[in-house]
């Protein structure tokens, strides 16, 4: 191959210095021709000779070069494969150590299979044997005890439902102990700082007014020729009057207070006129009307000033001044009202809830009792009713329905707030009062929910009904659930009985052991 490209490359010198030749042979003579010619053959064939020599000598290199790069490939090569096939024979040595550990593991869960079986079935035979011992063994206690397994199972189950209620009382007693001294101080406190804050005259349950007369004349003149006076009087004011033989008095009977004191006035107008008769009658009572609901309006509106709360409905600004003329058991109830409103309010600010709300659900909360008489229902249903159409949210209406309890459950804390002032306002000493005879019956029933209770041998209420002293049986009742005793009898009187304030339970137990000396 480096020949080939040796004679190629004279060849085309050659051709060259032909040519150039060429264009010099007309100057030239034929010898000078010839021996430039010999002497430029020369010379080229010279360096066609030095120019082969260096090819020739770089192909060299090249190959050598070459073929030392490719010797160190193979050296590579075989190198790679030595270490991958001394890997291999590693990798498989080490699988024949691990098959044969694995083999030698199989023939030893063999074995352990093989006992495990044989000791199952020796623990099947000895489980049977205790099975057969036990059974053998109860047939004997329940033969030495005279009793079968399920009566000395329920005797077991009564002794530890005795220990578990034992344990309970011991444990309510604890917690109540607990919850009591942790709480009295902060309640008492908060309680004490809202009572500060009210002061409310006394009042009585009043259901007549009396008109005085300067005379038992005019008692005639009221009543009129045939009685047209006094049934034009009571039909125009819905009141009944009383003339009797009380000394220069006329008495006016109403439930409805409103009614009672437009009658009162219009009466003693009438009295001080002189001129009675059914046309004089109507008029004098209509005019005393308007005058008593503008003092109706007015004093709702004053209501709701004393209260603090702003933007009230009319309709709820006219029902309010209307509970000016309403008592409940002896208390006035706008004064009750407007003492629910200063006590929730007081309250709710030391707690930090909403005052301004607790405010208004105090003084909504028993505005039916001024339409109980028209409308039927209980007064705190008449209550939510009316603060459900005057735009009222569902908190509001569940505070004033849950303000008693067994209605409602409350679902906020300002519910309860507006419940416990009602109570305070209600319970407090000569806020209110009942009839002798639905007193004499309040306490029949406390002491007859008390006697209903096994190990209850007396129970006597004291102190006008708020206490409740009982004495029960020793052999029935222990000292542990003495208190669980208490704990159940409280819970009979708040689900049956409806009381101002609160009731204390007092159990009593004792033993006594006599002798006698001879």
């Amino acid at each position: 191959m480096v020949n080939g490209i040796v004679i190629v490359m004279t060849v085309f010198i050659a051709l060259i210095i032909g040519y150039v030749l060429r264009f010099t042979y007309a100057k030239l003579s034929a010898k000078s021709v010839e021996q430039i010619s010999e002497r430029i053959i020369k010379e080229a064939k010279l360096i066609a000779d030095t120019k082969s020599k260096e090819i020739l000598l770089e192909a060299k290199l090249i190959v050598d070069k070459e073929r030392k790069e490719f010797e160190q490939e193979i050296k590579d090569k075989r190198r790679s494969i030595q270490n991958t096939e001394n890997r291999l024979d590693q990798r498989e040595e080490n699988l024949d150590r691990k098959t044969e550990a694995a083999d030698r593991r199989e023939r030893e869960l063999e074995i352990k299979v093989k006992n495990f079986f044989s000791k199952e079935q020796l623990l099947s035979t000895r489980f049977l044997e205790i099975d057969k011992i036990k059974e053998e063994q109860k047939k004997s206690l329940e033969k030495i005890s005279k009793m079968t397994r399920e009566e000395a199972k329920k005797i077991l189950i009564d002794e530890m439902e005795n220990e578990a209620k034992q344990n309970a009382a011991v444990l309510l007693q604890k917690l109540e102990q607990e919850t009591r001294e942790s709480a009295d101080k902060k309640s008492k406190e908060i309680l004490s700082i809202a009572i500060q804050r009210i002061a409310a005259d006394h009042t009585s349950d009043i259901t007549t007014s009396t008109v005085q007369i300067p005379n038992d004349e005019i008692k005639g003149r009221v009543i009129g020729r045939e009685g047209r006076n006094i049934r034009a009087f009571e039909h125009v004011t819905g009141v009944d009057l009383i003339v009797d033989d009380t000394p220069e008095a006329i008495t006016i009977s109403a439930f409805d207070g409103a009614r009672r004191q437009i009658a009162k006035i219009a009466l003693e107008r009438l009295i001080a006129d002189g001129r009675i008769h059914p046309a004089r009658i109507e008029e004098v009572v209509d005019k005393i009307k308007k005058e008593v609901n503008q003092n109706i309006k007015e004093t709702g509106e004053q209501a709701a000033i004393d209260a603090g709360v702003p933007g009230l409905h009319p309709e709820v600004i006219k029902l309010l001044g209307k509970l000016k003329y309403r008592t409940s058991y002896g208390q006035n109830q706008l004064q009750h009202t407007l003492e629910v409103v200063w006590l929730a309010g007081a309250i709710a600010g030391e707690l930090g809830l909403d005052i301004m709300f607790c405010k208004k659900a105090a003084l909504l909360h028993d505005i039916g009792k001024a339409v109980d008489h028209e409308v039927e229902g209980t007064h705190h249903q008449i209550s939510a009713d009316i603060a459900r159409k005057c735009g009222e949210s569902a908190k509001m209406v569940n505070a004033i329905l849950s303000h008693h309890e067994g209605f409602e459950a409350p679902i906020s804390p300002e519910a309860f707030i507006i419940a416990a002032a009602d109570i305070i306002s209600a319970a407090r000493p000569g806020a209110r009062r009942e009839s002798v005879e639905h007193y004499l019956k309040r306490l029949e029933k406390l002491e007859k929910i008390a006697k209903n209770f096994k190990g209850v041998s007396m129970a006597y209420a004291i102190q006008a009904g708020r206490e409740v002293r009982i004495l029960v049986e020793s052999g029935y009742v222990d000292d542990k659930q003495v208190q669980l005793l208490a704990y159940d009898i409280a819970k009979k009187v708040e689900q049956e009985l409806e009381y101002p304030g609160q009731i204390k339970i007092t159990v009593i137990r004792e033993t006594r052991a006599q002798a006698l000396a001879k």
